[in-house]
């Protein structure tokens, strides 16, 4: 992960993804004010708590304030304060005569930790943090994130219906494209990963550190190989069109190529383009902690409920899917790699 004092994605990623809110709220022992099920802090604890002066939180709280309200932050007045005054009578730490006062949620708390440069302590936080949103994933992952993307609910229907789609690809290719068929098929693969994603199939090894047994194609997001199907499905079709007008003459590379180039331009796929881009380089930072170079402007944060797809209630857990489903498992690992 890059550094969370100056990335304000990977700070989201941390602050959206709610499992790991918790194990560090578990971990970290720090006493709030309990208010509403909720653990707040003003900003007199905060600066206690990391070791500044108050002036230096209300900074950074003008500096970043849409971030920090995003994620729970607020000045509390009038009726609300009232009421918090009532709830804390003779609490030091809620001022009895102040006409407002900054309250933090422990989002919040946390992320004025993960901007504080000033703070030793913010430092060691910010490190600790870290190892557990890591471990967090990878145990609710069960153990490893190579395949997280099994763990969603569509992945296995999107995988069965890609297959078919991949056949009328390969079929066209077969039959329609001049030149040895390990060649070819790995050719207009790359031709097509390049244009869905950005990434060849070999520089997407690379970035997901795959073996060479490991089919790229099982690594890929539910949404991502249902654009690669789209397109490789899309592209079968004008080749043996092409094929058909061109009286019944052999494509060659380079025409697939324009086929593949027109494709990618075209506004209806667009969106869907769009979408995969986003979802693969997103989604692999957080985690995978895979970081895709031709990718970096369509990096989000994560959302809480894509957590919960991937690591949550809505998951299915990964060894389940394969025993309930180690035929067809099988049968998807034994296909042709053909990247």
């Amino acid at each position: 992960m890059n550094d969370l004092t100056v990335s304000s994605i990977e700070r989201q990623n941390v602050l959206n993804n709610n499992y790991a809110l918790q194990a560090i709220q578990e971990n970290l022992n720090v006493n709030g004010l309990s208010f509403h099920n909720q653990m707040l802090f003003t900003t007199k604890m905060v600066a206690e708590f990391y070791g500044v002066d108050e002036r230096t939180i209300k900074r950074y709280v003008h500096e970043h304030g849409e971030e920090l309200r995003a994620n729970g932050y607020f000045l509390s007045t009038g009726n609300s304060l009232k009421e918090l005054k009532l709830h804390f009578v003779g609490d030091i730490n809620v001022p009895k005569f102040t006409r407002q006062l900054g309250v933090f949620s422990f989002r919040a708390f946390l992320n004025i930790g993960m901007l504080l440069t000033e703070s030793q302590k913010a430092k060691q936080l910010r490190s600790r943090i870290l190892d557990i949103v890591i471990a967090t994933i990878n145990s609710r992952a069960g153990g490893g994130t190579k395949y997280i993307n099994w763990r969603d609910r569509d992945y296995l229907p999107t995988a069965i219906k890609s297959e078919n789609y991949r056949k009328n690809f390969t079929q066209a290719v077969g039959k329609y494209v001049d030149g040895t068929p390990n060649y070819k098929y790995e050719q207009i693969t790359d031709l097509i990963y390049k244009a869905v994603f950005k990434e060849n199939a070999k520089e997407y090894r690379e970035v997901l550190r795959l073996q060479n047994e490991e089919n790229v194609r099982h690594t890929l997001y539910a949404e991502v190989l249902l654009c690669i199907s789209a397109f490789e499905n899309g592209v079968a079709h004008q080749i043996e069109k092409r094929y058909s007008e061109n009286g019944n003459k052999q494509l060659t590379i380079e025409e697939v190529k324009t086929i593949i180039d027109d494709l990618a331009a075209a506004p209806m796929m667009e969106p869907f383009i769009h979408d995969a881009r986003t979802k693969m380089a997103s989604r692999d930072v957080a985690f995978r902690d895979a970081w895709h170079d031709n990718l970096t402007e369509y990096l989000r944060a994560v959302t809480s409920d894509e957590f919960d797809k991937f690591i949550g209630d809505a998951s299915i857990n990964f060894d389940n899917i394969l025993e309930a489903n180690r035929e067809v498992l099988k049968r998807l690992k034994q296909a042709d790699d053909d990247e």
